[in-house]
């Protein structure tokens, strides 16, 4: 999985308010204590998943947002519910299921991060790095939808809990012939095993310049 990626990153473009992640708290009227509440339905970013699993690119993302002014910023609570697509670990078989994730965010006005700056001691770890901005009342919510989304999916995604996988000799879907099985079938790993000194044993014997290798002696 990859790591969430650093907050300040977000801070490197101007935010475009007709972009469908970028949210406008112009309502709230920096007063702290009010709030607003919002549905809305997005495309999904690009590389919103894990290796096996996540959610396809301009799949239909749901938000349900509640958006509160408060002294250092706007604090924003929401939930995504999204699409998944991938494989199973075990046998390999396409699998769509259902993600539910659930966020919490401060976005500081950009004075905060001011405060920040002349109240760090030398030597401290620099706060402002970890912190989202507000830009002209704007958020981004991207970087924080997809460090939920990405937590949230599994490392393991299987089609069935209780998935048998593969056959390890042919390579079958079990699920498929639940009766399925190789008669004297040896594991593969013994098998090549096998094999190797079989070949050593032959090399051996061609390689023996007595008669017959038996390995007599003449006296």
């Amino acid at each position: 999985m990859e790591p969430p990626r650093r907050k300040q990153e977000t801070l490197n473009a101007p935010l475009d308010h007709r972009a469908p992640l970028v949210f406008d708290t112009r309502e709230l009227e920096r007063r702290p204590g009010s709030m607003k509440r919002l549905s809305r339905t997005v495309e999904a970013p690009a590389d919103l998943g894990v290796e096996f699993i996540g959610v396809a690119e301009g799949a239909s993302v749901e938000l349900d947002l509640r958006m509160e002014s408060v002294m250092e910023g706007v604090l924003v609570t929401g939930t995504a519910r999204a699409p998944l697509t991938g494989e199973c670990v075990r046998c390999l078989e396409p699998l769509e299921q259902q993600c539910e994730a659930d966020f919490q965010e401060m976005f500081s006005y950009p004075e905060s991060g001011e405060r920040l700056r002349k109240t760090a001691e030398p030597g401290e770890p620099d706060e402002e790095e970890d912190t989202l901005f507000l830009e002209d009342d704007l958020f981004d919510l991207e970087p924080v939808l997809r460090d939920a989304v990405v937590l949230s999916l599994p490392l393991q995604p299987v089609c069935r809990e209780d998935c048998p996988g593969l056959c390890s000799v042919c390579g079958a879907r079990l699920a498929d012939d639940p009766e399925h099985e190789h008669d004297n079938a040896v594991d593969i790993r013994w098998a090549a095993l096998q094999g190797l000194a079989s070949s050593m044993r032959d090399g051996e014997q061609d390689n023996d310049p007595r008669p017959g290798g038996d390995g007599s002696q003449e006296k």
